[in-house]
């Protein structure tokens, strides 16, 4: 991967990897367990035992896949308080075990907030600044942190992790529509609203997804979600939709599109071409258990959407088990969340990536 965020500032994880357990004869030795929704893990072992200096140590298989969800009734009300007993899970068909099981209302959330400023967001952008600002006001608590990137001709990394709403919402409003600033001479957003050339490199949405998802929240654990504010259209992305949607299932991170599209602008002079974001959209969602939307250009439905995500981020289930299927092989295992009653539907990722720890 080529590109890399303007203004990336790396740092370590908030938490702390939890010592298991050592038992040494002459040296300490210590083993740390992986993130309970990290990719499964195999057994670590250890390269330095020798004749001189014997080191006895404790092997522990932590294979667990953790998936975050949420389940709606048939009229699309949250449902909680229900228990492990209430759903199944099958990994590629085959039923598994739940080894552990919680309503998830209050553990820390990691967010990322990706903000569309190429040309075609030009009439919309004060909306969402406005409605994102108040957003992380609500939503943001003090164990919580969140990061701003925007995304153009360019990725930006506009403001890094952090609980301050204030300042997230300062970030945001420095925002700016990209209309010939930037990009190099680069056909697309930074010269104009649409790109105008047959190479196009004018929003870079998807490679904005993979790195907020695999650059900044990959070593992340706990509830990881992105919220996208775009119309869904990408253009000149060095990654493609399927490589921003598998790093997002890697990450364990769930993504949010609130579909802001002001479609009178798509069927002016040069811009006939259509619009055909959402279709992308609808996908990159529903394979990581978020959901799209669509506000149009409207400043009361974003304010409604934001609050949506806001109660469902608030009232999520987290399941853990082991996979039967215990081959870190690197293949991607499909996954069904089943839940007994009328009606109920669970909005979960489909799946996950059996990645062995070399990977």
């Amino acid at each position: 991967m080529l590109l890399r965020l303007t203004s990336m500032n790396f740092r370590p994880p908030r938490w702390l990897w939890p010592v298991l357990l050592c038992v040494a004869v002459m040296h300490a030795g210590a083993q740390v367990a992986p993130s309970p929704d990290a990719p499964p893990q195999g057994p670590a072992g250890d390269p330095n035992q020798d004749d001189q200096n014997p080191v006895a140590t404790l092997k522990v298989n932590v294979n667990l896949v953790s998936l975050y969800f949420t389940v709606h009734d048939k009229h699309g009300a949250l449902i909680p308080h229900l228990t492990k007993d209430d759903f199944n899970v099958l990994e590629d068909k085959t039923p598994q075990k739940i080894k552990n099981f919680a309503a998830e209302n209050d553990q820390p959330l990691t967010l990322g907030l990706l903000l569309d400023t190429s040309g075609s967001q030009q009439n919309v952008l004060p909306l969402e600044q406005q409605a994102g600002a108040a957003f992380l006001s609500r939503v943001l608590r003090s164990k919580d942190e969140a990061f701003l990137i925007s995304f153009d001709v360019n990725v930006d990394l506009l403001s890094d992790y952090t609980s301050n709403a204030h300042a997230l919402a300062h970030a945001m409003d420095k925002a700016e529509i990209n209309v010939g600033t930037g990009g190099g001479g680069i056909p697309g957003a930074g010269q104009g609203p649409m790109p105008t050339s047959n190479t196009p490199r004018g929003t870079l949405l998807y490679d904005a997804v993979y790195l907020a998802t695999h650059d900044k929240l990959q070593q992340e654990t706990g509830r990881k979600a992105v919220i996208i504010l775009s119309d869904g259209e990408d253009q000149g992305s060095t990654e493609k939709l399927q490589g921003a949607i598998e790093a997002a299932q890697k990450s364990n991170t769930i993504v949010y599109v609130l579909l802001i599209a002001d479609r009178a602008f798509y069927g002016r002079g040069v811009y006939t071409m259509g619009y055909t974001g959402d279709a992308a959209m609808r996908k990159m969602a529903e394979e990581t258990g978020g959901r799209v939307i669509d506000v149009g250009n409207n400043g009361k439905k974003m304010e409604a959407a934001f609050s949506q995500i806001e109660e469902e981020l608030r009232t999520q289930y987290v399941a853990s088990y082991t996979p039967t299927n215990d081959k870190l092989d690197g293949t991607y295992r499909k996954i069904d969340v089943e839940c007994k009653g009328d009606g109920l539907k669970v909005q979960t990722r489909k799946g996950y990536y059996a990645i062995a720890p070399a990977d």
